[in-house]
């Protein structure tokens, strides 16, 4: 099997790699331990590893993934309280020890582990039952005092114009109406007892004016004196989501943890989404088995996928690049509504989904994950890690799965309702960091996909390209090769330099009963960035230059079509950031098309924070891509519809237009105390409106008509949605949203088919005892068909589909912690509700009025899944 020899390959590649999986051995007089230190981002990694470099200590390696430290030191040459100190000296916190706040201030904002809700907060928070703080008497001192629970305490600093922080002494921290108080110290510190009637803390400061803090709980404060001569307070203590949001980020960005997809089974970038409200995700029709997400109301060709912020599957690699990433290589998913930066491109429309796969010097030395269900599909995956020395990393991320079951058919059509087949995957990646502001990464990677569907009778050596039986095969292979070259100044974090570069060589061979689809694409694509401030870091900019090369060859029947596609462009972006209240990202890239010329994509993101836990954004801009209407639209290959092309622009691709939209959209986030733990109400609206756009017309039962707009065409996204903890370790997160989405059809306005106008969801997830629950719920909405009724009676279809509920649940178990296993079981579709008839004229797929197109549900009934996870850190 070709799986086989790409594994031989590797092996020859990459000497060594049984290694991987093994733990370093150390001398006997040598004691190996794993501690906690706490900590977010690579500058993190770099100050704890450094702290921990003294005499009597072999190695320290920091994850910044699970936040162990893995340390070897020799227990005759130094304590292990030596090296904690040094850690703690060093600004981080320990599960025991916890530095001096001053200290923990002074670090870059980038690494303040310790902020509320903040995107880089990795890691749980110190337990509340105890606090620990620094002896004020004597701040050399290293040793931590635990103090009684009832104690408030903090520092009070002043902020510069430039992000200094300066300790404000004899400051007055007073419980209100009391009388009972105290004065910082020569450090800006204070500690106060808990007052068991007020709970409110009056902080003044002579030539600022008081402010009140509502404490509802013992905890660390810091109160910032602002130059506008505004008190503000902020918590440094809180628990992190498995789904969170940025407040800081002008920009709404959503980030998916790694916790978030372990609430089920994921075994593909497809299926990490059904617990997102967000994202709708469905098959593009009834034989493919291949899915396409739906964001805004819009198909995912308009929301920009991108890996690591290169490329993502594009063009001819849409139809299936949801399946081409496996879900155990995922370690954090991004997703933004509306525009994005401009430094990413210009082809975000709806959003942008950025994936972030696990990375060699924070994973786990060695992941296996083995699933399997009761359709008969298996899945393996392993995921090796290895620190090479003390500068290099390196990582294999493998991915292997099989489905053999033809006889899967629900609703007894006679037709496989999933392709039977194997998909193979890999990718290779090494990591370079030598700690003084040079980083490198490069990798490959390879995709081997090879699909069967059909009849469940179809056997391709027998019917293959006769009407004897209809039958389809996809044969895909994928080969790229990244890489990514970054230098920070040393003497100025702020500035930095980058190189992105990515080679991709995409090729599809097809066919569809007796319709053939043969495609290939190369593409380069290079982005250089440049980044740094105006004086100080209220103005932060970045610049750069990119540069994207497309080649397609295709062969759809007896006609061929091929283009280049060259777009060479520069970006700006400028973000100003007066205050924690307000900020605003300004972008502008102007870029040039070989085959559409010139064009401009000004984008403009804002952010304004009026009271504390209340944040509104807003955002406006332009989006631009170029349509692959056969890949995009593969769907309609498993048909008899005629494809009708009615070119109006000559020398475009396809003699068509490309697609341009404005996207504006605004979203309030309200945070809030609810069964006294923390609850996040979001409600964002958005609205894109095409200026050209490629219609895809299904109106005609006999036919797929593709051409340019003419009239309007235009999404509305409002989405309601809250988070809330009705009891400790007991999680919920609901969620409604209506799309109005419509389209000008041949001179009518009409409502664009198969998009549910109203989709209700909710989400449970529990821990217990090493147990996680997950159960999912969602409610989906009526949908418009397109028209059928040109066709034959019994090949007409309803005006609207049917609502449906849809059900998922799965329970985890985690054994042991120094090699953990986990063992998860798991349900899809409990209802067993899957669309009936998928396939108008299943009985005669060679007739006219054959469509496996007119998806608007479920292909499949209920699936029960099993697997098990295990790791080597």
């Amino acid at each position: 099997m070709k799986s086989i020899k790409y594994l031989i390959l590797i092996y020859l590649l990459l000497p060594g790699i049984t290694a991987f999986s093994q733990s370093k051995k150390t001398e006997k007089s040598d004691t190996a331990v794993s501690m906690k230190v706490f900590g977010v981002c690579e500058q993190c990694k770099e100050r704890i590893e450094k702290a921990v470099k003294i005499k009597g200590v072999k190695s320290g390696v920091w994850n910044m993934e699970t936040g162990q430290l893995a340390l070897v030191y020799d227990p005759a040459r130094v304590t292990l309280d030596k090296i904690e100190n040094r850690i703690v000296a060093a600004g981080h916190d320990l599960e025991n020890k916890k530095s001096l706040v001053a200290v923990y201030d002074a670090l870059p904002k980038c690494c303040r582990y310790r902020e509320p809700g903040s995107m880089t907060q990795k890691h749980d928070a110190v337990p509340a039952n105890t606090q620990t703080v620094k002896r004020i008497d004597s701040p050399a001192l290293l040793k931590d005092t635990v103090i009684p629970v009832n104690i408030i305490k903090g520092i009070v600093l002043e902020e510069d114009n430039k992000g200094k922080f300066t300790p404000l002494p004899n400051a007055s921290i007073s419980w209100l109406n009391t009388g009972k108080g105290v004065i910082t110290d020569s450090a800006g510190y204070f500690s106060i007892h808990q007052d068991n009637v007020s709970k409110t803390l009056v902080v003044s400061y002579s030539g600022y004016k008081p402010d009140t803090i509502f404490i509802t709980a013992p905890d660390e404060l810091k109160v910032v004196l602002a130059s506008n001569r505004q008190l503000k307070e902020v918590s440094v203590t809180s628990k992190q989501r498995s789904v969170y949001i940025n407040n800081y980020n002008p920009i709404r960005t959503q980030t998916m943890t790694g916790k978030e997809l372990l609430k089920a089974a994921c075994c593909n970038l497809s299926e990490s989404f059904e617990t997102n409200p967000s994202v709708d995700v469905s098959y593009n029709d009834a034989v493919t088995g291949s899915k396409q997400i739906q964001l805004l109301g819009l198909s995912g060709n308009y929301t920009q996928l991108t890996v690591e912020n290169l490329p993502g599957p594009r063009g001819i690699a849409t139809p299936l690049g949801l399946n081409s990433i496996a879900g155990p290589w995922i370690e954090s998913i991004q997703l933004t509504k509306g525009v994005g930066s401009v430094a990413n491109g210009f082809e975000s429309i709806a959003g942008q989904i950025n994936v972030e796969l696990k990375k060699p010097e924070n994973s786990e030395k060695l992941l296996a994950n083995l699933y399997i269900n009761d359709y008969g599909k298996t899945d393996v995956n392993l995921n090796f890690a290895q620190k090479i020395n003390k500068n290099w990393s390196a990582g294999l991320l493998l991915h292997d799965d099989f489905f053999t079951n033809k006889k899967l058919d629900f609703n007894k059509d006679g037709f496989r309702d999933l392709p039977t087949g194997n998909t193979f995957s890999l990718v290779n990646r090494y990591k370079f960091d030598n700690s003084k502001g040079t980083v490198m990464q490069l990798g490959i990677k390879i995709l081997n996909d090879q699909r069967t569907g059909g009849e469940t009778m179809f056997d391709p050596d027998q019917h293959k390209n006769t009407t004897s039986r209809y039958g389809l095969g996809i044969n895909t292979e994928r080969y790229e090769a990244f890489a990514k070259i970054g230098y920070i100044f040393p003497a100025k974090k702020y500035k930095s330099i980058g190189l992105q570069v990515t080679a991709i060589n995409h090729k599809q061979d097809s066919y569809f009963g007796l319709t053939t689809y043969n495609a290939k694409q190369k593409t380069f694509y290079g982005n250089l960035i440049y980044q740094s401030i105006i004086r100080t870091t209220i103005h932060k900019f970045r610049t750069g230059v990119s540069f994207l090369y497309d080649r397609y060859d295709e062969d759809f029947k007896s006609s061929s079509y091929s283009r280049n596609e060259i777009v060479p462009g520069v970006f700006g972006e400028y973000t100003f950031t007066p205050n924690e209240k307000f900020s605003a990202v300004a972008g502008l890239r102007a870029d040039h098309n070989n085959l559409n010329g010139f064009f401009v994509t000004p984008r403009l993101n804002l952010r304004y924070e009026p009271v504390t836990g209340t944040t509104i954004r807003a955002s406006i801009g332009r989006g631009q891509r170029t349509a692959n209407i056969f890949a995009e639209n593969m769907g309609s290959f498993i048909s008899a519809r005629q494809v009708n092309i009615i070119a109006s622009a000559p020398g475009k691709a396809y003699g068509l237009n490309p697609e341009v939209a404005w996207n504006k959209g605004i979203s309030v986030d309200q945070k809030f105390t609810l069964f006294k733990h923390d609850a996040m109400v979001s409600v964002d609206y958005f609205r894109n409106d095409f200026k050209d756009q490629v219609v895809v017309d299904l109106e005609n039962a006999g036919a797929v008509s593709f051409y340019n707009l003419a009239g309007k065409s235009f999404s509305n996204s409002l989405q309601a949605e809250m988070n809330f903890e009705p009891a400790d370790k007991f999680e919920v997160r609901l969620a409604y949203r209506f799309f109005d989405v419509r389209s000008t059809y041949n001179g009518q306005l009409k409502e664009r088919p198969l998009i549910a106008k109203n989709r209700a969801f909710a989400n449970l997830a529990y821990t217990l005892k090493g147990f996680k629950f997950d159960y999912t719920v969602t409610y989906n909405g009526k949908k418009r068909l397109p028209d059928t009724k040109a066709n034959l009676p019994a090949y007409q279809l309803e005006e609207f589909s049917k609502d449906y509920v849809m059900m998922n649940a799965q329970l985890s178990k985690t054994f042991g912690k120094k090699y953990p296993l986990d063992i998860y079981i798991g349900a899809e579709n409990l209802t067993n509700f899957f669309q009936q008839n998928v396939i108008v004229s299943a009985d005669q797929p060679f007739s006219n009025y054959f469509d496996a197109s007119m998806v608007w549900g479920p292909v499949n009934g209920r699936m029960f899944y099993t697997g098990i996870r295990f790791k080597i850190k």
